[in-house]
């Protein structure tokens, strides 16, 4: 992911507006550069073009605002970042380590969990059925449950095919909780194996024991990456 700032980043195409002709004068850009940082400082959760011009008075232009604030915060300790196509401001990258002991509550996920998200997020949006043909086991309701309530996958659309299944998403609260832009900056699948995050299955189709999955539920174990 590239640190320069560049005005595409913050077109219109990520949730803004034109600037609009206005009877009024829209504020200097300095101040609407202001406002913005204030909305960001402010909102536990990102927030998009859209909503911040929405805040802002009528005709500012909280795109260029944006280019002008992530200029300003390069090298500083923290920076205004892109999460899917909301904006928010986190600690750099390098300096994470300082808020862990106040910051990280461990959570223990199971196997099956774990195999399960990391199927969503490079398939999605994927189905319950080919969630558990790339498994090659099934997937009890209980991990697809204990995943949408972390908000870390959510309900996508329905296939246009028989039954109209329903599809599973990742959520913008995953990327965020990770650092990740887009679904493009997750790691290769030669890194999560390296991290334990993947292991061999039997081939779909074959046929499980009775308790492959009751077993494979009940192996608890939690990569450093799926820590809060």
């Amino acid at each position: 992911m590239t640190d320069d700032v560049t005005r595409d980043e913050v077109t219109p195409e990520d949730g803004g507006s034109a600037p609009n002709d206005s009877l009024f004068e829209a504020p200097p850009i300095g101040e609407q550069e202001r406002m913005v940082e204030a909305i960001l400082f402010a909102s536990a959760e990102p927030v998009t073009v859209k909503e911040l011009e929405a805040r802002m008075p009528h005709g500012s232009d909280a795109a260029e605002a944006l280019v002008y604030l992530r200029k300003r915060y390069e090298g500083r300790g923290v920076g205004v970042v892109k999460v899917g196509d909301a904006w928010a401001i986190r600690t750099a990258p390098d300096l994470g380590y300082l808020m862990q002991k106040e910051t990280v509550e461990t959570r223990k996920l199971s196997r099956a969990a774990i195999e399960t998200l990391a199927i969503i997020a490079y398939h999605q949006p994927v189905t319950r059925a080919e969630i558990e043909e790339i498994r090659g086991v099934s997937v009890s309701r209980g991990t697809i449950d204990q995943l949408i309530e972390m908000e870390w996958i959510r309900f996508g659309r329905r296939r246009m095919t028989p039954g109209r299944p329903v599809t599973f998403v990742v959520t913008q609260i995953f990327m965020d909780h990770f650092g990740l832009e887009s679904a493009r900056d997750l790691p290769g699948l030669k890194e999560l194996r390296s991290a334990g995050l993947l292991e061999s299955r039997p081939p779909p189709g074959a046929m499980p024991g009775p308790d492959t999955e009751e077993e494979d539920e009940s192996q608890e174990g939690q990569s450093e990456l799926f820590e809060d």
